[in-house]
């Protein structure tokens, strides 16, 4: 995909069809996809289209340039502003999410195309895909410690049901990132291939599930989630309160200061 910016007119978010297939596509490749406004706002858009569409079978979540999301863009904001509602700062936080979390509530199989990088929370967004496809090459993780900042939208909860309790705690604590390749080994990938092969490997994988009977499919989704006891929703909004309390500190200050200027954060505790 092509990392060149989108014309001005184009919708932050695309939409398209391959038969029973609908492909959601992130296009802000000159701002890495991040969670903007106009980008959080198009994708709620988008997803609510699909969600109207009794016909579509899987859904393929791709994204244009370098990075699937790097997640807030901390040039702007990292957390929704408020309009007036006279939100809570844990509002504000868990409200940076909602858009990306809407995603929980599409009923048939969702397939991320990791074709780049996907950070914060963008890798965030996929992790509540159901079938993930990673680039063998991108940088994936949740980088929020190393920032002074808790994390969103339930990654403290995701990650460690997907690669389990001892592998999340590290990646978790440390903040580190890893590539595709490794992603895989830990099974928080599907499969770990190419740049190039991701979009078409995705792709591959929504036809096959699309060529099965679409009721007993959907049933099966709200079943296995159902036994996992999945509460995504719940958890990202008991992280909102612990993410608040560390915007406002000292060291989220210094490491989001520090990540801008590209040095390495000198943190006090405060």
């Amino acid at each position: 995909m092509s990392a060149s910016a989108p014309p001005a007119s184009e919708p932050a978010v695309l939409f398209e069809r391959e038969g029973a297939i609908a492909i959601l596509t992130l296009n802000r490749p000159d701002n890495r996809n991040s969670m903007t406004p106009e980008l959080l706002d198009g994708f709620a858009a988008r997803v609510a289209e699909v969600r109207a569409l009794p016909d579509v079978r899987c859904v393929v979540l791709a994204a244009r340039g370098n990075s699937f999301s790097a997640g807030a863009d901390f040039r702007s904001q990292i957390q929704r502003e408020d309009t007036g509602a006279g939100l809570t700062p844990a509002e504000r936080s868990f409200a940076m999410y909602t858009a990306f979390l809407s995603l929980l509530e599409v009923e048939v199989p969702v397939v991320a195309a990791l074709s780049g990088h996907a950070v914060g929370g963008g890798f965030g967004l996929a992790l509540v895909c159901d079938i993930r496809v990673a680039s063998e090459t991108a940088k994936y993780g949740a980088n929020f410690t190393r920032l002074g900042l808790h994390p969103g939208m339930a990654i403290s909860y995701l990650l460690p049901r997907l690669v389990g309790v001892p592998r999340a705690a590290e990646l978790l604590f440390t903040g580190r990132l890893f590539d595709g390749r490794e992603g895989a080994g830990m099974g928080l990938f599907s499969r770990a291939v190419a740049p190039a092969e991701v979009l078409p490997a995705a792709m591959a994988l929504a036809r096959d599930i699309a060529a099965n009977a679409p009721i007993a499919v959907r049933l099966t989704k709200r079943s296995l989630y159902k036994g996992l006891q999945w509460d995504v929703r719940g958890a990202a909004w008991q992280e909102a309160f612990a993410q608040a309390a560390t915007v406002d500190s000292a060291d989220a200050r210094e490491g989001i200061e520090a990540l801008l200027a590209k040095r390495s954060p000198v943190f006090s505790g405060r």
